[in-house]
């Protein structure tokens, strides 16, 4: 069984210890990074002062991005999808020609 790492993540100014498998320590770094940039861009950008204000709209781009990369991504499969079918029936009609 793999050790578990003790780390901190500093977002909006507040430390966060936890407790990761080394694998997911990048990625949560990465994260972290990314939300302190988000932030950072609606402090700057908006009048802005609570902390719970900014980290909420930083949530709700975090979750509208994955959220866009779903419904892209089931309206891929839907393509790949009829293509398939389109490819089986021209299979068939060719087969029974």
């Amino acid at each position: 069984m793999k050790e578990k790492l003790k780390i901190k993540v500093s977002i909006a100014d507040r430390v966060y210890p936890m407790t990761v498998f080394p694998e997911q320590e990048e990625g949560l770094r990465v994260a972290t990074q990314k939300i302190n940039k988000v932030i950072k861009h609606f402090e700057d950008n908006y009048a802005v002062r609570d902390k719970q204000d900014v980290l909420a709209m930083s949530a709700l781009q975090f979750a509208s991005k994955v959220e866009q990369m779903q419904i892209e991504e089931n309206d891929v499969h839907d393509e790949i999808e009829q293509r398939l079918i389109d490819l089986d029936e021209k299979l068939v009609n060719y087969i029974d020609y």
